[in-house]
């Protein structure tokens, strides 16, 4: 099979799109009349190795012959080996897909070749880096392996060491908005211009802001004596002017790490203790523990398993990213990974170098 190898090279750099099949019919339905096999069911017809799958006419390896004897047969072997090396478990959608492709860059390929366009400094070198990718992805999927042989002493190991990550808590939360609502402005008079609603001063600003920090504070000890948590809640959004139904206080099965940073502490809590007030951006939060416990091993194995595996693959591809050094004067600076790119056409400061498009 001519060009086997420049065939893989191309192909393994596509995504093989799979388009939607309808599916198949319940055990026992008739068929509907006229209707047609999806395209992903597999041929009832039986095909050996030896048999062919495509035929490549009028087209061969040897030049001097033409007519019928000119054709390249691939046999089923020969095309799975090739579809599997790609993509396994190709649908039937798909190895038609490659099949066209493959049809397409054999010819091309061995076009190419007559031509001596595989001589060339350029494709040399172009080889030398598709090598290089490929070889980097068969070590990826190694490396996936190998991180993936996650045994159950493994897993004993991981949960006895982070058996807080495996704690289920049931709270009741109170949110205290950040800041007042203003009021809206009062409807203008008859016959007079419309009003235009006024922010409020900075001043009142921080008066609101300090309202609602006093009222988080007497919210929490109304909490800590027992109080009704979702009649604190709606109090809450009254007094902060916001109109609707307030959020719910009930948090079910929640667990350390569905939590936000500053609010992990609250999984400490035992139950019946209220937390501080936690302040952030949005607003105040006071978490009240009503029970917990810690899931059993065996409901979370394929979790840390994933959890494991993943570790283990990031620090082995991480063994292949440090001490790297660029050279700024060929390369241009680095841009900072939280900026956008700038805009084509817009024009850099004076003082900086311009970046490559």
């Amino acid at each position: 099979m001519r060009s086997l190898f420049f065939v893989c090279l191309a192909l393994a750099g596509l995504a093989f799109a799979q388009t939607a099949q309808p599916s198949a019919p319940p055990a026992g339905a008739k068929a509907e009349p006229g209707a047609t096999a999806p395209a992903d069911t597999a041929p009832a017809v039986q095909i050996g190795p030896n048999d062919p799958v495509l035929t490549l006419k009028n087209f061969c390896a040897d030049a001097k012959q033409s007519g019928d004897s000119c054709k390249t047969v691939i046999t089923r072997a020969e095309f799975d080996k090739l579809a599997d090396a790609l993509q396994p478990n190709m649908t039937p959608v798909i190895r038609r897909n490659l099949a066209n492709k493959y049809s397409i860059m054999l010819r091309m390929s061995t076009e190419a070749e007559k031509r001596g366009l595989d001589k060339q400094p350029k494709f040399e070198e172009t080889m030398h880096f598709a090598r290089m990718q490929i070889l980097s992805g068969e070590l990826s999927h190694a490396l996936q392996e190998d991180a993936g042989k996650v045994t159950d002493s493994d897993l004993e190991d991981y949960y006895k060491k982070n058996e807080a990550n495996y704690e289920q808590a049931n709270f009741v939360k109170i949110f205290i908005p950040h800041t007042k609502q203003t009021p809206p402005t009062p409807p203008a008079k008859a016959g007079s211009k419309a009003s235009v609603p006024t922010p409020p001063s900075e001043a009142q600003q921080k008066a609101n802001e300090e309202a609602m920090k006093k009222i988080s504070v007497e919210l929490h000890a109304r909490l800590v004596k027992g109080e009704d948590a979702d009649k604190l809640q709606k109090e809450a959004y009254v007094d902060a002017g916001f109109a609707g139904n307030p959020p719910k206080t009930e948090m079910e099965k929640v667990r350390r790490n569905t939590l936000p940073a500053t609010h992990k502490a609250v999984m400490d809590l035992k139950p019946g203790e209220v937390s501080e007030v936690i302040a952030d951006a949005s607003g105040y939060y006071i978490y009240k523990l009503v029970s917990k416990e810690t899931l059993p091993l065996d409901t979370v194995k394929a979790e840390m398993r994933g959890v494991i595996s993943g570790q283990r693959y990031r620090d082995s591809m991480n063994s292949f990213q440090d001490n790297v050094d660029m050279n700024d004067a060929y390369f241009g600076p680095s841009r900072n990974p939280t900026m956008p790119p700038q805009p084509r056409g817009a024009r850099p400061p004076a003082d900086h170098a311009e970046d490559p498009d």
